[in-house]
């Protein structure tokens, strides 16, 4: 349903640079570069940056964050471990959540400028 995703950044390239290293981990990798945007996806731009000077960081109470689907849960630590070594923060360590209907595991972290990234895959029973 949904085709692609951006977010607003108030640091083109230093975000680039952190979203390559995170991204990397679950398969996309930089596709586009514009002087205010850069796409990332595996054959097309599905998530987007976008520089917007003066940007405040955005508040971690905002409620809003963005799941990205990973194959194996050594993406999602992969996806982890290189989003902090690329100045982000850890909002959630990996690990299996239990939920009512599904099992998952999963990784949150907050991109340089406080945008919530998840990313998740689904364990068989």
């Amino acid at each position: 349903m949904i085709d692609h995703i951006s977010v607003g950044v108030s640091d083109l390239d230093r975000s680039a640079k952190f979203y390559e290293a995170a991204l990397a981990a679950l398969g996309l990798s930089r596709l586009v570069t514009r002087p205010r945007t850069v796409g990332f996806g595996k054959a097309y731009p599905e998530f987007w940056i976008n520089l917007r000077e003066g940007m405040a960081p955005v508040p971690p109470e905002s409620g809003v964050h963005i799941c990205l689907r990973a194959r194996t849960t050594a993406e999602i630590d992969a996806f982890h471990a290189a989003a902090l070594a690329s100045g982000g923060a850890s909002e959630s360590a990996p690990g299996i959540r239990p939920h009512d209907r599904v099992r998952y595991y999963a990784a949150f972290v907050a991109d340089p400028d406080g945008n919530r990234i998840e990313a998740v895959t689904f364990l068989a029973d």
